[in-house]
């Protein structure tokens, strides 16, 4: 049997790169003469930028200050133990960067026993243990407070989670097991499953002391001296931490029939984090730790040597690393300050991207439109979104007053461009119209202001040929919803210039988007992708397999939604538009529907009716239908939708749409909402074998997104 240490030895050989974080003790009397006390603080010697993660030598470091504590402890030289971290940082859990490189199954098993080894003593120490949760905590940093006795947490602290599942994880070092003994499996299940499902939801000190996680809340400002003064009237006897009783009844069986009916409606059976993390806590109902602890071994073990882990964490790094620096942007001082912002349109598109520039950048928004009710109607709908904003709590009066202020709406454009420095348009998505936008504004905005365009699938420099000034015309694709999608599509037109370039990447990055440069071809990445996806679908429809039997072929990949369902999201209309423009430019491989000509000819919304509150498929538009005779199985529709994309995407690569598959993943994961666990498509494409089947060659590295050779 290895001992810790050599366990934690030998993964730190694993891992070379590790920032080391250390383990302080220090000791000091408690106030009220509770006695004398050592606090641990966890810390990597960088500041909150760089926060504090739990690699095998962090773990080392942690391992020999609970030895030296716990022979304190033992001796009766000291009457309890904390831990805390760095300013604004507790500890944001196992680096991830290690466990990439892990190849074989032992060495992954001994990443889960080792920390389960170190932590565990927390909780067999001869005196209590308090754990301050005193910044961000996340994933191993949550556990090693949960293998305190006690816990407090700042009323400041800005996230907390368990994020395994999100990743492709579960949390390995007693997650599973103690968070559902300490607060029951129900809200545990919404911790580990729903809010990892839910986009990595993050909590907030409060909730973390309403979830009876935390026994004790404290203001930022003097967090730990206020938890060592709670400290001692808990260990003088003063204050008693009473725990709800735990149901370990028929709630606890609800509870996982919950997380998975949550897990099956996120990822449809397609990534296996969350029932394993969900048979954990099954079996966490006797109160068997030690059992809960063995299981969480080995389904780490088995995670991290799976597919859907290593696309997680590829995915993670995409958003965190890649989506803050986009490949091929120019340089940041060629970009010009944009100290107003023109709009044109009023319409929703256009009145959307009026708040998120007008809440980004806070500096005058003038929007224009054909007559003065929807000029008014545009302005109005900002001013109602500032006030759901301040009846929230996420403005004050004084802020909203002057966000109003800063928005206006005028019909003349000389009037309102003057003095922009950057003007964008959202009207109706027709060359035509836009050129004559365009030549409008040009006529009055100044000589320096950039002339961006939210087109979805139009040439961005056909848009700007018949300018005198085509080098500062460049794309702007949103995608819909604004606030919450945060992909930026940024196309370089023939002539756009660097400094407009470099002028969108800087807006880009103070609107807070991930912003990917995408060369000026038809859809661009993500409608040109989903068109091909979604044509292939109709396809199949049209040619004689049942709407349901097309629909559920590509459950196995745990969309957000079924392909119809997002087409209603879309607006069949706008899907029919872009299908036709994708067909004009390359009619060998997308077709236009001839039923989904007829559904928009009929003024459908969608092909569903949801009477029963589910989807069904509207008998209008079921009658509308003219399917042929050739009826294919699921699979056989799953094999040509993902043939037909890894075709796409390879042809797109081939033409130089984006640099580089990574840019077509952080486009489908930042964009439409693609899964986390597939690593956005081109890791599922390689690991389905489609990529090969297709192309002859993967699209990503053996390592990139899988595990290493």
């Amino acid at each position: 049997m290895s001992t810790t240490a050599e366990l934690l030895k030998g993964a730190a050989e694993l891992f070379p790169g590790e920032v080391v974080t250390s383990a302080h003790v220090r000791h000091f009397d408690l106030p009220l003469g509770a006695g004398r006390f050592a606090l641990v603080t966890l810390d990597n010697g960088h500041d909150h930028t760089k926060p504090t993660t739990l690699g095998p030598q962090s773990l080392a470091n942690i391992d020999a200050a609970l030895d030296q504590v716990e022979k304190e402890a033992a001796d009766g030289d000291i009457v309890g133990v904390g831990v805390t971290g760095k300013p604004f940082i507790f500890a944001v859990g196992a680096d991830l960067k290690g466990v990439e490189l892990l190849k074989r199954h032992e060495d992954a098993l001994a990443i889960g026993k080792g920390g389960h080894d170190v932590l565990k003593r927390l909780a067999n120490l001869a005196v209590p243990s308090f754990a301050y949760y005193n910044g961000a905590a996340m994933g191993g940093g949550v556990e090693i407070g949960l293998h305190c006795t006690y816990r407090t947490v700042s009323a400041a602290l800005p996230a907390f989670s368990l994020p395994e599942v999100f990743l492709g994880l579960v949390p390995g070092w007693g997650g599973c097991t103690l968070l559902p003994n300490l607060i029951g499996a129900d809200k545990a299940v919404s911790v580990i499953i729903e809010n990892s499902l839910n986009q990595n939801r993050q909590l907030k000190g409060k909730q973390v002391l309403e979830l009876g996680i935390a026994d004790a809340i404290f203001e930022g400002a003097d967090f730990l001296e206020q938890s060592l003064l709670w400290t001692a009237s808990v260990l003088k006897g003063e204050i008693t931490v009473e725990r709800p009783l735990i149901d370990r009844g028929e709630a606890w069986d609800q509870a996982v029939a919950k997380g998975r009916f949550i897990a099956d409606g996120k990822v449809h059976g397609a990534a296996p984090a969350a029932y394993r993390a969900l048979d954990i806590i099954a079996t966490a109902k006797n109160g068997d730790l030690q059992q809960g602890y063995d299981a969480e071994d080995q389904a780490l073990a088995d995670l991290i040597m799976g597919g859907e882990l290593r696309s997680g964490i590829y995915a993670f790094n995409l958003v965190q690393k890649r989506g803050k620096r986009p490949a091929g942007a120019p340089d940041k001082s060629l970009a010009r300050p944009v100290t107003k912002v023109g709009v044109v349109g009023a319409g929703l598109m256009a009145s959307q991207l009026a708040l998120l520039f007008l809440r980004r950048l806070e500096v005058p928004v003038v929007l224009t439109d054909i007559d003065q009710e929807r000029v008014d109607k545009g302005v109005g709908y900002v001013h109602a979104e500032i006030d759901k904003l301040l009846g929230k709590g996420r403005v004050n009066q004084d802020k909203a007053n002057r966000l109003k202020a800063l928005v206006t709406g005028v019909l003349d454009k000389a009037e309102g461009f003057a003095d922009a420095d950057f003007v964008i348009e959202a009207v109706f998505e027709e060359m035509g119209v836009k050129q004559k936008v365009f030549a409008e504004v040009e006529a009055v905005a100044p000589a320096h202001a950039i002339l961006a365009t939210n087109t979805s699938s139009l040439s961005v420099s056909e848009m700007a040929s018949k300018l005198k000034h085509p080098e500062r015309v460049v794309g702007f694709h949103f995608f819909n919803p604004v606030a919450i999608l945060p992909l930026l599509e940024i196309v370089r037109g023939e002539q756009t210039d660097e400094a407009a370039l470099a002028t969108a990447f800087g807006v880009a990055k103070k609107l807070k988007k991930t912003a990917v440069l995408v060369k000026d071809a038809p859809a661009f990445v993500v409608n040109r992708i989903l068109t091909r996806f979604m044509g292939e679908i109709q396809n199949v429809i049209d040619e004689g397999t049942p709407v349901a039997v097309a629909e559920k072929a590509v459950e196995p990949l745990g969309l957000p939604m079924s392909p119809l369902v997002l087409l209603e999201l879309v607006g069949p209309a706008i899907g029919l538009h872009v299908s036709e423009t994708l067909n004009r430019a390359f009619p060998e491989r997308f077709t236009v529907s001839p039923n989904l000509k007829a559904v928009v000819e009929a003024g459908k919304r969608g092909f569903y009716v949801y009477d029963s509150g589910k989807p069904e498929l509207d008998p209008e538009v079921a009658a509308l239908l003219k399917q042929g005779d050739s009826v294919l199985t699921e699979e056989q529709v799953r094999d040509r939708v993902l043939d037909a994309v890894a075709q796409e995407i390879g042809l797109m690569l081939d033409e130089g749409v984006v640099a580089e598959a990574q840019d077509v993943d952080l486009c489908l994961i930042t964009g439409a909402g693609w899964p986390f666990h597939l690593g956005g498509i081109t890791p599922y494409l390689d690991r389905e074998g489609v990529s090969e089947r297709v192309n002859g060659k993967r699209f990503l590295e053996a390592g990139v997104a899988s595990v290493p050779a």
